[in-house]
């Protein structure tokens, strides 16, 4: 019996990637339909991308990263979707995977990835970062983005579930000043998520929680095996969580100083 060919389309959100978005188009060659969103780049990923022969790029102001993600799923004209972060890479044992897990009529809707993080060029094998999963493969019809997160967003999936065994490679660090943007800018939205859910600065949970994330991927999950790099990950990845707080606190501020000049 012939094996019917399923049609795969490969989605990436993009801002400011030169350096790492090749590596990702190339490792995704095999993809039928490859669309990239881009939130207005200014360092040439837009018109590298508007050249690649195999690409569709369209730009769309970012709002958030569900909002952003949402958009870029309506565009995909397959049912079976690859949605992958500018910075990752799909090796050839992982490509095949998902070439046979997508013709092969299981009952799973959306498959989890588990990721390699990547410091630089070099693995990052704890930190933290050891169990780390996202739903990278899924059909776009049995899926949709939830608007309950725009930060570390969330897939609400119709059906079940599969993991596959190889893992997609992250270059989750190109710098110090990179990651470290990329931290602050997680904890600012966070922070807008948290507003809106109407939970409420305090400085016992700030200093609680921020020092809990350092000592927790740090110590309890083995970052210090990862010598300097585990430092310094676990460090930017408290500060992110430091961020939080102290944007939650000024947007606090922010809406009772517009309250106030409000009043009668």
């Amino acid at each position: 019996m012939s094996v019917q060919k399923e049609s795969l389309t490969a989605l990436i959100i993009t801002y400011n990637e030169m350096g790492y978005i090749q590596k990702c188009i190339d490792s995704i060659s095999f993809a039928d339909e490859i669309i990239v969103v881009d939130s207005f780049s200014t360092d040439g990923t837009y018109e590298y991308l508007l050249e690649h022969p195999k690409v569709k790029v369209i730009q769309n102001p970012f709002e958030n990263f569900t909002a952003q993600k949402s958009f870029a799923l309506k565009q995909a004209s397959n049912d079976w979707v690859l949605f992958l972060d500018a910075d990752e890479v799909v090796p050839n044992e992982l490509e095949n995977e998902i070439k046979d897990t997508i013709s092969s009529n299981k009952d799973e809707v959306a498959y989890w990835f588990y990721r390699q993080f990547m410091f630089k060029n070099e693995k990052l094998k704890y930190s933290g970062w050891q169990t780390d999963k996202n739903y990278r493969l899924f059909r776009k019809s049995k899926a949709k983005f939830s608007d309950r997160k725009i930060v570390h967003e969330t897939l609400d999936v119709d059906g079940k579930s599969g993991i596959l065994k190889s893992k997609l490679t992250h270059y989750c660090y190109k710098n110090y000043e990179d990651y470290k943007s990329k931290m602050l800018k997680y904890g600012q939205l966070k922070a807008i998520e948290c507003f809106y859910k109407e939970k409420q600065f305090n400085y016992i949970s700030m200093y609680i929680k921020t020092g809990w994330k350092f000592f927790n991927h740090y110590f309890l999950r083995l970052g210090f095996l990862d010598g300097k790099k585990g430092f310094i990950i676990c460090y930017l990845n408290a500060l992110g969580v430091l961020e939080r707080f102290k944007e939650l606190k000024r947007l606090e501020l922010k809406n009772k100083l517009a309250y106030y000049l409000v009043m009668p």
